[in-house]
């Protein structure tokens, strides 16, 4: 009797944080069980192997029902491993000055060991670097580690959404800007490779699900970013901690919308977070690039004492190259199209009101899109955000 209770509050919880993320909602609670896709799926497995060892009409219908869990989150999680199709096919290695290697940390702001980070900073030695949770205490702690980079912005912050950006190539415009009321600043760059290539980069940091805060600043800022990509005729590289995991609902469609290829797919989940605890990690920290790009590689970083893995990515423009090697990118979908839309619509004020605040045009900043985009245009011109 007892077990056949556990059995069955096993099995109803399941099924609800299995099928409840389905719901468009922007709740906390809702976008927070996108996250553990394999723990769910590793329960469900349990659940249906205690189910046929119960047997009897209640340990097969559970066994049943554990199936279906476990197909909800596959169809999530599949394409994150080798038995999925790769977006982005290594090329090989060439001409180092042909090469820009990518390195983005969130450092945890209570994080002391200042050490560690400068050391893993030496050791990749980056041309982009991005550093996230960054304060003053931490800013000060990086200047020997910014010392070798000639372009360098600070935005020292003490609520865990400070940034730094660092490159040592050419720097046609970069700036800190914010995209919502919620003071999570992001990057917008515009630079040249040790080749001349121009490409763009985008550093993002916007807030979890977590309870008080809902998911609508995070979708609008990453809905900004995606549509950015597709406004322009440039490679772009985005990285930063995303606080939404590479299956999610919102993830998909910033891929989809910005036109973005992700290396994990084809790969392996490579979790990010929490670096502290191996049985509950998940990819939040991510990397994305147009399809113009070439991945030389991308990996996970050594541990540095905060709860996030630094993420590295080695890339080179080569649009020929790319071609052969990557995925051809789909035209934006109708539905994708009209989601976007409905955000900027629903949040120009939101958006509006951090222009106010921080110093961008408003009229910009309440449709940083622009009010229409063409559905079937791949790339179009267009500047950097104020900010």
């Amino acid at each position: 009797m007892v077990l056949s209770l556990i059995l069955l509050i096993a099995t109803l919880l399941l099924l609800t944080v299995s099928f409840l993320p389905f719901w468009q909602s922007p709740k906390w609670w809702v976008r927070a069980l996108e996250f553990p896709r394999f723990q769910i799926g590793g329960l469900a497995l349990a659940t249906l192997i205690a189910g046929v060892a119960h047997r009897g009409g209640l340990g097969w219908s559970v066994a049943l029902l554990m199936l279906a869990v476990l197909a909800v989150q596959a169809r999530d999680i599949w394409r994150y491993t080798p038995l999925s199709r790769k977006e982005m096919r290594r090329g090989k290695r060439g001409d180092p000055s042909k090469e820009v290697v990518c390195l983005a940390m969130n450092v945890l702001m209570e994080n002391s060991d200042h050490a560690a980070v400068a050391a893993e900073i030496a050791r990749v030695d980056p041309d982009v670097l991005f550093l996230m949770e960054t304060d003053a205490v931490w800013t000060a702690a990086m200047e020997p580690s910014l010392a070798g980079y000639s372009f360098v912005l600070r935005e020292p912050l003490g609520q865990h959404y400070g940034l730094i950006f660092a490159t040592r190539l050419h720097v046609r415009d970069a700036r800190v800007t914010y995209l919502s009321v919620e003071d999570t600043p992001s990057v917008f760059a515009e630079m040249e490779a040790p080749d001349g290539s121009a490409f763009r980069f985008v550093g993002l940091h916007p807030k979890p699900p977590v309870p008080g805060e809902d998911t609508v600043g995070r979708d609008a800022e990453m809905a900004y970013a995606a549509r950015y990509a597709r406004e322009t005729e440039m490679p772009v590289v985005t990285m930063g901690d995303f606080n939404t995991p590479a299956w999610s609902q919102i993830a998909h469609r910033f891929k989809r919308v910005g036109g973005y290829l992700d290396p994990r797919v084809g790969r392996g989940p490579m979790p990010s977070f929490d670096a502290s605890r191996w049985w509950l990690r998940f990819p939040i920290d991510q990397f994305y690039a147009t399809e113009e790009v070439v991945l030389l590689g991308f990996q996970r970083g050594r541990y540095v004492g905060s709860d996030h893995f630094p993420m590295i990515a080695r890339v080179r423009f080569d649009l020929a190259e790319a071609k052969r090697l990557n995925r051809r990118v789909t035209d934006l979908a109708d539905d994708d199209e009209a989601e976007v839309l409905r955000q900027i619509e629903a949040h120009g004020a939101r958006i509006a009101g951090a222009a106010h605040g921080h110093g961008l045009p408003e009229g910009g900043a309440r449709h940083p899109m622009g009010p229409h985009f063409k559905r079937r245009s791949r790339r179009r011109k267009g500047g950097l955000p104020r900010g």
